[in-house]
């Protein structure tokens, strides 16, 4: 089995920057896994944030988070980041790791998924 564990959620003010971490273990897991990250915001529906290729080379971003987010890994660790600066209220979530097989997936539907953790940003 996979499990992915996030951390560096909180409180910010918006304007301010916040860095996620998801450490990825378990039998299972392949370092050539893709990992992306997902939000939900109360009362909506999860959305795609970022994700990129089991050697960072392909990234990808939701319209709204591009140049303000910045998705990496390090292979060495079986962790993935999500640098997040200027934050906006909006940006108020709770963020999910998620792992699959290839980058395609990932995006879409990810075979693994992490707890979550919690976003907030203030005006």
């Amino acid at each position: 089995q996979v499990q992915l564990v996030e951390s560096g959620g909180g409180l910010v003010q918006a304007g301010g920057s916040l860095r996620l971490s998801c450490a990825a273990s378990g039998r299972t897991f392949s370092s050539r896994y893709a990992m992306g990250w997902f939000r939900q915001a109360p009362g909506k529906e999860r959305e795609f944030v970022a994700a990129i290729s089991w050697n960072g080379v392909d990234r990808y971003y939701v319209d709204s988070v591009k140049g303000r987010f910045t998705i990496s890994r390090d292979g060495t660790k079986n962790t993935v980041y999500l640098q997040m600066n200027s934050l906006k209220p909006e940006d108020t979530a709770v963020y999910y790791c998620a792992a699959a097989g290839t980058v395609v997936v990932v995006r879409t539907t990810p075979n693994y998924w992490g707890q979550g953790t919690q976003v907030t940003v203030s005006s």
